[in-house]
């Protein structure tokens, strides 16, 4: 939302890993404040510098968050914008100087939209998720440089199909192979349990936290929703109740479609966005998928036009499942359940 001019300074802070670059905005006029460094004693002194009356506004960074807990409590309201809606990594002139004074400026003209903040538990939800994440990458680079090492030596694709199951362990195991590649293929098995065992911890972790939420366990009765697909999906929302309507949700996490129309041409319509969070929309699909995937009513009318119908051979329309699926996400948090205990 954006905000209107506000009488009184504004703060900008272009922050780095080491250091804040300040400007101050007051009256119209700018100027530079010099540097703190990016440490939470640092940042104390800048918080205990500013009046309550101010406002500070900084980028999205890695270490954002972090940065507006520490100064929210002294100042009136701390503004955390996207890159992508300032515009300053495409200017002709960028310098940290710049970035912060041009912070300071929009600020006080209330050309500036702010994003979400997370909460608390929002933000330790949305960390052990991307620690989830990072997990199964690494899990997968191993099994591709095993897969690797069989194609490397002319290795016959094993008569199973899960070669890092029990069996396929034990296949593996018993393979004929050069000391070299024996020695890769033994490394990658470790590293593959070792992963197994971590991915099943922060599993456990998030399905503790995750189903103390009632919403979380609301959206589970979606059809294709699990307890992963459910949190990964409120995590990236944060507050349902955010978005007035289902399209506003679908813009957010991306799944609309790019509209192109000029005179009297009709408009047509191109592929999604891709705006928002990335592992929400593979939550969505996901869940869609397994619903498509599945016989039933619910599939039927996921999954597209009916039988005999003919369409296009190729087709650039976003997946209307996955829409359909956060549709329903939203929906289900709009409508509480008789049993609920709020």
């Amino acid at each position: 939302m954006a905000l209107k001019r506000w009488v009184g300074r504004a703060i900008g802070l272009d922050v780095h890993r080491d250091f804040c670059v300040v400007a101050i905005c007051e009256d119209g006029k700018v100027r530079s404040a010099g540097r703190v460094p990016s440490t939470p004693e640092g940042l104390g002194v800048l918080a205990e510098s500013l009046l309550p009356s101010d406002r500070v506004a900084l980028e999205v960074t890695g270490s954002c968050w972090q940065v507006a807990r520490i100064l929210e409590g002294y100042v009136d309201r701390v503004v955390v914008v996207s890159p992508d809606d300032t515009g300053i990594s495409g200017a002709r002139a960028k310098t940290d100087k710049l970035d912060s004074r041009a912070l300071a400026v929009w600020l006080w003209r209330g050309e500036l939209d702010a994003v979400w903040i997370p909460d608390e538990r929002c933000r330790v939800l949305r960390r052990r998720l991307a620690r989830r994440e990072q997990l199964l990458r690494a899990r997968t680079r191993s099994k591709n440089e095993i897969q690797a090492t069989l194609q490397r030596r002319l290795v016959a694709k094993p008569p199973f199909a899960d070669l890092f199951g029990v069996t396929g362990r034990r296949w593996l195991a018993d393979l004929e192979l050069p000391v070299e590649e024996r020695e890769s293929v033994d490394a990658g098995l470790r590293h593959i349990a070792f992963m197994d065992s971590e991915i099943a911890a922060v599993d456990r972790l998030i399905a503790r936290q995750a189903l103390a939420w009632p919403e979380i366990r609301r959206l589970m009765t979606v059809p294709g929703v699990n307890l992963i697909c459910a949190a990964t999906f409120l995590a990236a929302i944060g507050e349902p109740s955010r978005f007035l309507t289902s399209r506003k949700l679908v813009a957010y996490l991306g799944l609309d479609p790019k509209v192109r129309q000029s005179g009297e041409a009709p408009a047509r319509s191109g592929r999604i966005l891709e705006r928002g969070s990335a592992s929400a929309r593979w939550a969505l699909v996901e869940a869609a998928l397994s619903v498509v995937c599945q016989p039933g009513r619910c599939a039927r009318s996921m999954s597209g036009p009916a039988v005999g119908v003919v369409t296009p051979r190729r087709s650039s329309r976003p997946p209307a499942s996955s829409r359909s699926c956060s549709g329903a996400c939203c929906a289900a948090q709009r409508t509480t359940p008789t049993n609920d205990p709020r």
